[in-house]
């Protein structure tokens, strides 16, 4: 059996403990064996279809293009998917992997409360038990998701440490599968984490990019000359990238959480902040990590839960490094900017974290010639966000 490759240049890696590698071995068997496995692949693009939804549409975004008075913007839309998020695409992927693993219970961790929705609902349809840890802070900002977890029948696990927010559910989330490894699987939700999580995570949300470059093609006539996502972990940019890594031509631009300016300290810009940003090691991954000047893990802040994280994926690492993607950051009162301009010009409501992108598009758009074509990668619809955005702009 011919394993994946454990890095990306000096990137990723496995630094766990000594007792979670026979489970990372076994999970990268697992996967491998069903990546060539024609019942599990026939399974998991029949779920696809008929339960998540898939292919989900591209969407020409006519009345933002004229707004902007630049390049074309098309919408990657992910927010239409079962769940609301692209989420469930990996999600569902890797709770099948469970089954063929013979195990009965998985763990998840979330923020913006998506991926433990993503995860309860696979649990549900394949009769697992699901717990999910989340920070007290993510809780109270995303009652909503919490709420649909519960209906899942999943367990919601309320995280009291540190900043109460990502990284601190993922601490708890690993602290649980360490010790049931025995009959746990960590879903883990974005392309992070001990190898082979981020290969796997990507290789489950590439079918955003593959439907991506089919359906912009079938619509345009040729590839786009720009696409954006947002990055927190960086599953759905990840996702979308992978589609059109190998054209040259084509921009790939990442847009992290400037939370409230850079210079604030205020943020989670792993890439934007080169006073915080150096390598190190965080969840089990070697990578970009935010932190202080005593090297510990540095709080970070978004109003985007999904964002609010001190580090990125591996993947990620390397191509901002070979500089086959590029990274920036919007501000939160861009994004909420950026929220109700959509809302406005195309009748969505998109995800908080999506509107970071959609920020970068209006900066970018109207710099760019009327012929040209900027994708973006919608990962969320924003129903989760409302009481945030509420608040925050005082509806």
């Amino acid at each position: 059996m011919t394993l994946l490759p454990a890095k990306f240049g000096i990137y990723g890696g496995q630094f766990v403990p000594e007792t979670l590698m026979p489970a990372l071995i076994e999970l990268e068997e697992a996967f491998v064996s069903a990546q060539n496995d024609a019942a599990f692949q026939e399974e998991f693009n029949r779920l696809m279809a008929s339960f998540v939804g898939r292919p989900t549409p591209l969407t020409y975004a006519k009345r933002l293009s004229e707004k902007l008075g630049g390049a074309q913007i098309y919408l990657k839309r992910e927010d239409l998917a079962h769940t609301g998020a692209h989420k469930i695409n990996n999600a569902l992927g890797q709770a099948l992997l469970v089954k063929r693993m013979g195990k009965r219970r998985i763990v998840a961790e979330t923020g913006a409360g998506q991926h433990g929705v993503a995860s309860a609902t696979a649990a549900a349809l394949l009769g697992l038990e699901c717990v999910v840890y989340m920070g007290v802070v993510d809780i109270a900002r995303q009652e909503p998701n919490v709420f649909r977890m519960k209906l899942l029948g999943a367990e919601v696990q309320p995280v009291t440490s540190g900043t109460q927010t990502l990284k601190d559910a993922i601490n708890e989330a690993i602290r649980d599968w360490v010790t049931n490894v025995r009959d746990t699987h960590y879903l883990l939700g974005s392309a992070l984490g001990p190898h082979p999580y981020p290969t796997i995570v990507r290789e489950f949300q590439s079918v955003i990019g593959t439907e991506a470059r089919e359906q912009v093609m079938m619509e345009v006539g040729h590839l786009p000359d720009t696409v954006i996502a947002c990055v927190g972990g960086g599953s759905n940019a990840i996702g979308i990238f992978s589609g059109f890594v190998k054209d040259d031509g084509v921009e790939l631009i990442g847009v992290e959480a400037g939370g409230n300016g850079i210079a604030s300290g205020k943020h989670a810009a792993r890439f934007g902040d080169p006073s915080k940003a150096r390598v190190g090691v965080i969840h089990g991954t070697r990578t970009y990590v935010l932190q202080d000047e005593d090297g510990q893990i540095a709080e970070t802040h978004s109003v985007s839960a999904g964002l609010d994280y001190a580090a990125v994926g591996p993947e990620h690492a390397m191509m901002r490094d070979n500089e086959r993607a590029f990274y920036t950051s919007a501000t939160d009162e861009e994004a909420l900017d950026a929220f109700q301009t959509l809302c406005h010009t195309e009748g969505i409501i998109p995800a908080l974290e999506s509107s970071h992108a959609v920020a970068e598009v209006i900066k970018r758009a109207p710099t760019m010639r009327k012929d040209q074509v900027i994708l973006v990668n919608l990962s969320g619809r924003g129903d989760k966000d409302l009481n945030t955005v509420i608040k925050e702009m005082r509806i």
